[in-house]
């Protein structure tokens, strides 16, 4: 286990104490039945985590999306982090970040049909969203692992491969929001951002340090990049290579997995790196066009994010102003050893299963 892991979680254990009594009271309410948890007729799948935020919950919401959406009339559910409104709002692809937050906007502007939905209290919010869309057949809940007071059908539970819920510790210590044991509600297990050269045998000795009961399955997922396509015109779109020299203008939890792809196909990446969800100010991208004008290439781009764009879309008119060529990186997710079919099929089988 990390050095600096362990000596940071030492001199934070006083405030780990606390949080740790807080958790287990809240906990205790709900497995006493003091506080109850609700359930609902529809099937809800939560992709969530232990710890705060770098799983990839995004892209494998996505993922699910673009499996069930063939076949079944599919709904989303979020917090809507960092917003300014509050309850219950349907989202709208004209709608603002600062309206629904940055992820459900990107779900409803990529896909049309889908019924999205922001709330804070998500038990709440289910009545609602059918009373809006009877036809949901299915609801996928982004980030709401620790949401006890709803019941989910089925959880998803990510964990990042390079911080392993294993080998974390509890906030302020580390990062887990709650005990590593929270992994025991789960039904299936998604080890995430796996790197290019992972073998069996290594994910074999992941597996085995989660310790999945008998009912969970380990998956491995990756991230696949596409060709990047411009910020106003999706159509136009290009072929990233070691001839480009790339700034990279970034708000994630954690952007070490796309840091690293990048310094591996350009021949320069410089990452301007941000907290996750930050709204970008005007300094921000001054700053950024001032690093992109002296950047002394014959080839030059500036890349984001899909989830970064959605928030940087309210400098819009600054961007076309400058003739900054920002491009959008679309991201994926897929799985290793051949085990993509076995996820999708696990989550069908639980929605042929799924009994009102």
């Amino acid at each position: 286990m990390n050095i600096k892991k362990i000596t940071q979680a030492v001199l934070l254990s006083p405030f780990t104490l606390l949080y740790a009594i807080g958790l287990m009271l809240r906990n205790s309410l709900y497995d006493l039945r003091i506080l109850r948890s609700v359930s609902y007729d529809v099937p809800i799948i939560v992709v969530g985590n232990l710890s705060v935020g770098g799983t990839g919950k995004t892209p494998h919401v996505e993922f699910l999306i673009q499996l069930l959406r063939p076949y079944l009339n599919v709904a989303t559910l979020s917090r809507g982090y960092k917003r300014k409104t509050k309850g219950y709002l349907a989202v709208s692809a004209n709608m603002s970040v600062k309206e629904v937050g940055d992820e459900p906007l990107q779900f409803k502007r990529k896909f049309r049909d889908v019924f999205v939905t922001v709330a804070e209290n998500r038990a709440f919010a289910i009545p609602k969203l059918m009373m809006h869309s009877p036809d949901t057949q299915v609801v996928l809940m982004d980030d709401g692992f620790q949401h006890r007071a709803l019941t989910p059908n089925y959880s998803v539970l990510l964990t990042s491969h390079s911080n392993l819920f294993t080998e974390d510790f509890l906030l302020p210590s580390g990062l887990l929001r709650e005990w590593r044991s929270g992994y025991k509600r789960a039904n299936s297990i998604v080890v995430t951002k796996t790197p290019d050269n992972i073998t069996r045998k290594e994910a074999d000795q992941v597996i085995k340090q989660i310790k999945p009961l008998p009912n969970q399955k380990v998956y491995f997922s990756y991230y696949k990049y596409g060709a990047p396509y411009y910020f106003f015109n999706g159509s136009e779109v290009i072929d990233l290579d070691d001839t480009f020299d790339v700034i990279l203008i970034a708000a994630l939890a954690n952007n070490d997995y796309l840091a690293s792809y990048l310094h591996e196909t350009v021949n320069f990446a410089r990452i301007l790196d941000f907290q996750d969800h930050h709204l970008f100010s005007k300094n921000d991208v001054a700053n950024l066009t001032k690093q992109f004008q002296g950047l002394e290439s014959k080839r030059k781009i500036i890349l984001t994010t899909e989830k970064d764009a959605v928030r940087l879309e309210e400098h819009r008119e600054y961007i076309l102003e400058n003739q900054l060529p920002i491009f959008i990186l679309p991201i994926e997710v897929d799985f290793r050893f051949g085990e993509r079919k076995g996820f999708e099929n696990e989550i069908k089988q639980f929605l042929l299963n799924f009994k009102v």
